[in-house]
């Protein structure tokens, strides 16, 4: 089987897209959701959160997991379907996805393909992890998948560098798109469909010269539609389970925004006594200005009204893929010795800030009391994030903070 192939997307009818498109099922609470979905005066009957987050057509309190969330999902597609608001196309198509990131210094765009990914090749590692999933997580998608009979959430791919592939991309995002929504956080998401069966042949030959895809976001979905491949082969169903939901985009257009830390405590430390004992292993400066680090090993550290800006001493960074992270460099040699927060995933004295939020967030967390410091990181690289999936290794919690994000609803993969 290649790599990837072409499939026959479920999308938006033409003048539909704006109603369905819906922010990532994962980044909004069952709340949120409800608000945007059913506030204001008409609400939004078409958008797609009817289907990834089902519970808010539900009564208040409804278990987000249950069998009757996932009943929901399957009905409220089934109704978009027969209202024509969804519609499949006729033979496998590729599709190319741009996004455009409005920003202070200039628009960030990336262009990358929608594809049907390989589960096999994701099984055999050429589709290279880098994190750790969850059982109940991969369980609510595999529960999902299944009531729908169909795989909404895209996976979010990166390819290495590929001039070819770049061109075949670019070449499909040209004229005017078969769908274009401008989300309400700015970002546009924009649709270009693919038909041509010998150009579909050509992509899929450059992709199959690739040695590794890599996961940049989607690790539960990629590993729940692999145990939905698993089971369907057992029961004798092999089919276009076999594949996964992908977007794939060229590594070096992804953006990876800085994932910062703040913690409610100084481990009983003074100011001053958790400022000396950095001091070993950090060179410190005082900063009359925000810190936003500029490179890998530079941090910035806000505490009581002051930043400071931190630099890991050079012969402390090891040559370990893993180890030589910032996030890696800031939890051995501060986190944990000092502050005492030895598991990021379980220790409740620490939180974690997207970088979207900015720098002010920090302040804003810090200077209400909440919490005793805040600590700014260098974004994480995309080649550095590959390193680690090549040796067969994870990233330690809280690494990747990606923007723009995929909306739902544009491209969806049915089970056939």
């Amino acid at each position: 089987m290649s790599l990837i192939r072409a499939f026959r997307g479920l999308r938006p009818a033409a003048g539909q897209a704006g109603a369905v498109a819906a922010p990532p099922y994962d980044v909004l609470s069952s709340d949120e959701a409800r608000r945007i979905v059913h506030g204001g005066a008409a609400g939004k009957p078409w958008s797609f959160l009817h289907i990834s987050k089902p519970e808010i057509d539900l009564p208040l309190g409804t278990d987000p997991h249950s069998p009757a969330v996932y009943a929901k999902a399957a009905e409220n597609l089934a109704g978009m379907l027969a209202a024509g608001v969804l519609v499949r196309d006729d033979a496998p198509c590729y599709y190319a996805y741009r996004l455009t990131m409005p920003g202070p210094h200039g628009d960030h765009v990336q262009t990358g393909l929608v594809a049907a990914a390989s589960v096999a090749d994701y099984e055999s590692n050429r589709i290279r992890k880098h994190e750790f999933t969850r059982p109940d997580k991969e369980d609510d998608r595999v529960r999902q998948i299944e009531a729908l009979n169909a795989q909404t959430g895209p996976v979010l791919l990166a390819y290495p560098a590929s001039a070819t592939a770049d061109a075949q991309i670019d070449a499909i995002a040209q004229g005017a798109p078969d769908a274009d929504v401008t989300a309400d956080d700015g970002i546009r998401h924009q649709i270009w469909v693919l038909r041509d069966a010998a150009r579909i042949d050509a992509i899929t030959a450059t992709f199959d010269a690739m040695n590794a895809l890599y996961i940049a976001d989607g690790h539960h979905r990629s590993a729940a539609a692999s145990r939905v491949a698993a089971a369907r082969r057992v029961h004798g169903r092999e089919s276009s389970a076999d594949s996964f939901l992908a977007v794939i985009f060229p590594h070096h257009q992804m953006k990876i925004l800085d994932y910062n830390r703040v913690v409610e405590d100084l481990n009983g430390l003074q100011t001053w006594e958790l400022v000396e004992r950095i001091a070993k292993a950090f060179t410190v400066e005082d900063s009359a200005q925000r810190v936003h680090p500029s490179r890998p090993g530079e941090f910035g550290m806000y505490m009581a009204e002051r930043w400071r800006k931190l630099t890991i001493k050079p012969e402390l960074i090891p040559d370990d893929p893993v180890a030589r992270l910032d996030v890696s460099l800031l939890s051995d040699h501060l986190l944990s010795p000092l502050l005492g927060i030895a598991d990021l995933r379980r220790d409740k004295r620490i939180d974690f800030v997207g970088g979207i939020r900015g720098l002010a967030e920090l302040e804003k967390r810090v200077d209400s009391g909440e919490m005793a410091v805040a600590f700014a990181l260098h974004p994480t690289r995309m080649d550095q994030l590959m390193a680690v999936a090549d040796s067969n290794n994870v990233m330690p919690p809280k690494s990747t903070w990606f923007e723009p994000k995929l909306a739902d609803g544009l491209v969806s993969h049915v089970l056939d």
